[in-house]
């Protein structure tokens, strides 16, 4: 599969999609950053919009709800649960599409499970997320949605703000 920027996705499996990044930053700090509201605020659109809500409760059954306004006008919300988590490792979470274009599409679907791992080496963290489909047609449907654009520019600005953090 051909990506567009630093973070490499990959196909593991047909209800696989999995991204790796390398960050230019410690990982505690990368986790802080990317587990933080407030941070999470400064990255996670991208250049596509602006963070209106970033709510986390991080705690295993714990919840997360992101929402933004994109530079379009419209919203793009997602949220989860949270079902493991080992500070500046490892998250497993839930996540569902709950607002923004093709969310009819997305209604009932069984939410996506995600494992996310924070490893370091040489003080620069590799970041490796596995997304686990309920179906081929639903990881089909997030590859064709256009995410890996967004997710490089949010890889990218999680970089700066991880860093501006040391």
């Amino acid at each position: 599969m051909v990506t567009s920027g630093t973070a490499v996705v990959t196909l593991p499996s047909e209800t696989q999609i999995q991204i790796t990044r390398e960050f230019d930053a410690p990982k505690h700090l990368v986790y802080r950053a990317w587990t933080t509201p407030e941070l999470i605020e400064r990255w996670w659109s991208g250049k596509r919009g602006e963070v209106i809500v970033a709510d986390v409760d991080l705690r295993v059954g714990g919840s997360w709800r992101y929402l933004m306004t994109a530079n379009e006008g419209y919203e793009v919300g997602f949220h989860g649960e949270f079902r493991e988590i080992v500070p500046n490792e490892r998250i497993v979470n839930t996540e569902i599409y709950d607002t923004g274009p093709g969310t009819e599409e997305a209604q009932g679907l069984e939410p996506a499970v995600i494992t996310t791992t924070f490893t370091e080496v040489g003080g620069r963290t590799l970041l490796t997320q596995t997304t686990e489909c309920h179906s081929a047609e639903v990881r089909d449907m997030i590859l064709e949605s256009g995410m890996e654009v967004g997710m490089q520019e949010s890889m990218d600005r999680l970089e700066q703000v991880a860093g501006s953090l040391a």
